[in-house]
């Protein structure tokens, strides 16, 4: 069910705006584009999956995931997960399907979970659809995706932050369903919705205990629909259904995780933890390392607002300057035919809308009233910019719609802007493949002018770039020198070992000491960023130093002009990446990218 647009404009009799206005129209011409739009966000992901590096969190992950498994396959004995860390504050949705799947797959462990975890985002990117399309039809439903695609936080995201993008998933289905309910009402809900709701609301629950705030907007929505629609009796008709979707939600939440249920109480113990953990980490806010228990309120709203592609800040100020003409146009009719009319006209609209507006409203206002400690930008609360695009979708529809109804003229003029606008973020999103997640927008000066002064590359994904640079340097000074004895090198790192020894061979040996190692590998984020040596390589993107490697021998190395790019099979190196740059003592040296 969708809500086409009333107010679409009459087409002009001449034959070339009447055909435009049939292409506009066609139904086939608008599903064919939402297949191709999806075929290529597919492609994009089997085609690039590889490149993304290791997040520091993932080996603790996937061991969470092994000990869940091993916990079912001791007969419920082994409660190793329900003390490992505090992971088991978490639920382990996703790294029991990975690590559950994971001997039966062609693929390394690592470079499986990207992948899993992409698959994951694009079923987030389907429910966008879906309710992009609930809300406004197909088009906008479209546009949603691909303004989502290109957002950093989001289509970049999705392959290395194995908890918040399926997190972010799974709670977009839910608000679908909510969304498709309340747009029924006062109808009850058909099976496949209900059964819809509750997979979707315990898959949130089984990854986070923030899937809540599913329920709260369902519960919400349901009061909402009880008042506009004057009918008392409307949450006793629906809750037969809705206790089935419930019971769904439970059992998939325990069976993810179990520790919750054992006992229930545990939940609870889940949500304290959460408002009100601390620990030994700084995180930067316009230029100041604050420890995350000290944060000003307002952390997580500014990281959105910044962290937003410019399109999509665009759909916000459309929507907003659209909801500005429909209040004066409402106003206008409850003058002209009272509350009760006006009602009548709008309910499902406006409940179709509400929970939608209650996705984006609540985590905001929820971090501004109660500032828990935060940190890493937005990326817990990475479930809110589905959501804010499908709105922003929306208001770039509605603005078109309205421009066109009083000249075609303006309507192309904003439409040009429009893609003009989405052209950049698109291009930003490529040059900085594949480390998008750390893109900004130009209100704090894209992602240069916000370097250093906000969070950066935090999951240190760069380090696998860097990784296989130091690799191929060495190669370089061994091919160099033929015959020589192949050299043991020591290696240490400003993030988790397991980033960097995936890539690099048997020669190396990782150390935990500085001073006893030959190269030290480090994201540049904060904590990480002053390390002494000589540089040997330098990862970046857009004039961006992402990550470096220092060489903390005695001498720097001598490497011959020009580095060759070895073959891709003999080193596994990514061609379609931007080029690196090696900085020798004395001058500049850059591997470029075989195009």
């Amino acid at each position: 069910m969708s809500f086409p647009p009333s107010d679409v404009a009459v087409a002009a009799p001449e034959q070339p705006r009447l055909s435009l206005a049939r292409l506009w129209r066609s139904v086939a011409l608008t599903r064919a584009a939402s297949l191709l739009a999806f075929a290529g966000i597919a492609v994009f992901i089997l085609l690039t999956f590889r490149d993304y590096g290791i997040s520091n969190d993932e080996p603790v992950q996937h061991t969470y995931g092994q000990l869940l498994l091993n916990w079912y396959a001791s007969g419920f004995s082994d409660e190793s997960a329900f003390h490992y860390i505090n992971l088991y504050l978490y639920g382990g949705l996703f790294d029991l399907i990975a690590a559950g799947f994971q001997p039966y797959v062609p693929l390394p462990l690592y470079e499986w979970r990207h992948l899993l975890s992409a698959g994951f985002g694009f079923v987030g990117l389907i429910g966008v659809w879906r309710l992009g399309t609930l809300l406004g039809g197909e088009k906008a439903g479209i546009l949603a995706v691909l303004m989502l695609a290109v957002t950093g936080m989001y289509g970049g995201a999705m392959f290395t932050h194995t908890k918040d993008v399926p997190f972010a998933a799974a709670m977009l289905w839910s608000l679908y369903c909510v969304a498709a309910l309340a747009a029924r009402l006062p109808e009850r809900p058909s099976w496949r919705l209900v059964v819809g709701l509750g997979l979707s609301v315990g898959c949130a629950l089984g990854l986070r205990v923030g899937g809540v705030f599913a329920v709260f907007y369902l519960l919400v929505t349901l009061a909402a629909g009880t008042l506009l629609l004057r009918d008392l009796w409307l949450p006793v008709r629906l809750l037969p259904r809705l206790m089935v979707a419930g019971l769904i939600a439970l059992a998939v939440m325990a069976a993810a995780w179990p520790w919750s249920v054992l006992p229930p109480s545990n939940f609870l113990k889940a949500m304290g933890a959460f408002n009100n953990f601390a620990f030994d980490l700084k995180t930067l806010i316009n230029g100041e390392a604050l420890p995350i228990d000290r944060l000003p309120p307002t952390y997580m709203s500014e990281y959105l607002l910044i962290k937003l592609p410019e399109i999509t800040l665009l759909g916000l100020v459309a929507a907003l300057a659209m909801v500005g003409l429909s209040l004066v146009r409402l106003l206008r009719e409850l003058r002209r035919d009272g509350v009760a009319s006006l009602l009548a006209h709008h309910p499902r609209r406006l409940l179709a809308l509400l929970p939608v507006l209650l996705a984006v409203a609540v985590p905001v206002v929820f971090t501004l009233l109660d500032n828990p400690p935060l940190y890493n930008g937005i990326r817990h609360f990475l479930f809110v910019l589905p959501p804010v695009t499908v709105l922003a979708a929306l208001g770039l529809m509605a603005a078109g719609r309205a421009l066109m109804a009083v000249s075609p003229l303006p309507a192309t003029a904003f439409a040009g802007i429009a893609v003009a606008v989405f052209g950049i973020n698109a291009d930003t999103f490529a040059r900085l493949h594949p480390y998008q997640y750390v893109a900004y927008n130009q209100l704090v000066g894209g992602t240069a002018g916000a370097w250093g002064r906000f969070e950066g590359d935090y999951w240190g994904a760069s380090l696998r770039e860097a990784s296989l640079t130091l690799l191929h340097g060495l190669q370089q000074e061994a091919a160099l020198a033929p015959g020589r004895a192949p050299l043991h090198y020591k290696v240490a790192v400003c993030a988790e070992d397991v980033q960097v020894s995936t890539h690099l061979g048997p020669e190396f040996e990782m150390v935990e000491d500085w001073d006893d190692a030959d190269f030290v590998l480090s994201a540049r984020n904060v904590g990480c960023d002053n390390v002494p040596g000589l540089t040997y390589a330098t990862v970046s993107r857009m004039g961006i130093p992402m990550a470096s490697v220092f060489d903390v021998r005695g001498q720097h190395p001598p490497i011959e002009l020009p580095v060759q790019i070895p073959d891709e099979d003999g080193w596994g190196l990514d061609f379609n990446a931007p080029a690196v740059s090696l900085q020798e003592a004395t001058g500049p040296l850059v591997a470029k990218a075989r195009p």
